[in-house]
């Protein structure tokens, strides 16, 4: 089985979590849209529910499916959150915000009552921080943060396009990457992190998940703390 593929099974079998009437959190990045893509041929096929999205691309996704897209004003409670993560370490502890989302993607999920990450089986390891560990940074406090960030050993890089420009998130804060390499307790690390001033959020999410799905070679398995 491809990657591909195992991102359209798990999204696909994400969907199926979905019942009538549910107010709904889209994820962002590839098997989010996967799961997105999925739940729309289901509200095609008279699902009724009505969602918020993570990312700006996951709302045009959704509108454009025919989904019921609102924002937290207009229903600031969800049921469930469905979104991929980067890694999934011991204790369903997350890296995410490869994508660039993280900060609306933690918002989402402290709103629902239940967030279930979906996932191909290479994102789960045995310790975090092989992956860049995301930090969104204010703009005016890049310099600092950067220096801060380095003094701690995470080896911080801006996050930048293939053409070179300096990547912006939809809040129009930049993302500090981090080159962590292992991240044995991320707990302290998150801590470490959000005291430095100019840090907006990090992309580590813990004790956070209620599950993981997980797509392989055997099908689709589930994952609990």
């Amino acid at each position: 089985m491809t990657q591909d593929q195992a991102k359209e099974l798990v999204g696909r079998r994400a969907a199926e979590q979905v019942e009538d009437g549910m107010r709904v959190g889209l994820g962002t990045g590839s098997t989010a849209t996967m799961f997105i893509k999925a739940l729309g041929e289901r509200v095609k096929q008279g699902l009724k529910i009505r969602c918020v999205a993570s990312s700006d691309a996951s709302h045009r996704l959704g509108q454009s499916l025919g989904m019921e897209m609102l924002t937290f004003h207009e229903l600031p409670e969800l049921d469930l959150y469905i979104d991929g993560a980067d890694e999934v370490g011991p204790g369903l502890a997350l890296i995410k915000g490869g994508g660039g989302a993280l900060l609306r993607e933690k918002i989402v999920a402290s709103a629902a009552q239940r967030f279930l990450v979906v996932v191909d089986s290479s994102k789960v390891v045995p310790e975090l921080g092989r992956f860049p560990l995301p930090v969104e940074v204010i703009k005016m406090a890049l310099p600092v943060v950067e220096r801060k960030l380095s003094s701690l050993g995470l080896h911080p890089h801006l996050r930048r396009h293939a053409d070179g420009a300096e990547y912006l998130t939809d809040e129009n804060n930049y993302i500090l990457d981090c080159a962590c390499g292992s991240i044995p307790d991320p707990s302290r690390t998150a801590a470490a992190i959000r005291s430095v001033v100019g840090v907006v959020e990090h992309g580590l999410f813990l004790r956070m998940a209620g599950a993981v799905l997980v797509a392989g070679d055997q099908g689709v398995t589930e994952l609990r703390a």
